[in-house]
């Protein structure tokens, strides 16, 4: 178990469009997306400083195995504070909106 972390509206919306458009797609290929997504989460729990700062000294990025998204997060003192979950050929500005 690693550091607790808090999913914002906004990226809780990220995740869940992605997950009803790959599951349009393909039929369990949402629960694929699902499943990469909390392992990288997990991943971020137990080492969250390992990731990239992208923004402000204070946003972090990390990658998701398999599926082309990435996590922004803010790794605060005694919380992980996620604020997107984004495909990366989207315009990067976009979760900046966010902070």
């Amino acid at each position: 178990m690693g550091k607790p972390f808090i999913i914002t509206p906004q990226a809780q919306r990220d995740f869940d469009r992605s997950y009803w458009w790959y599951e349009e797609q393909y039929q369990g290929l949402g629960k694929e997306f699902a499943r990469s997504v909390d392992a990288k989460i997990t991943e971020i729990q137990r080492n969250p400083l390992q990731f990239q700062i992208v923004y402000k000294d204070k946003i972090r990025r990390a990658l998701v195995s398999r599926f082309p998204y990435s996590i922004f997060y803010v790794d605060k003192p005694n919380v992980l504070s996620i604020i997107a979950i984004q495909l990366q050929s989207r315009n990067p500005d976009l979760w900046k909106s966010r902070i």
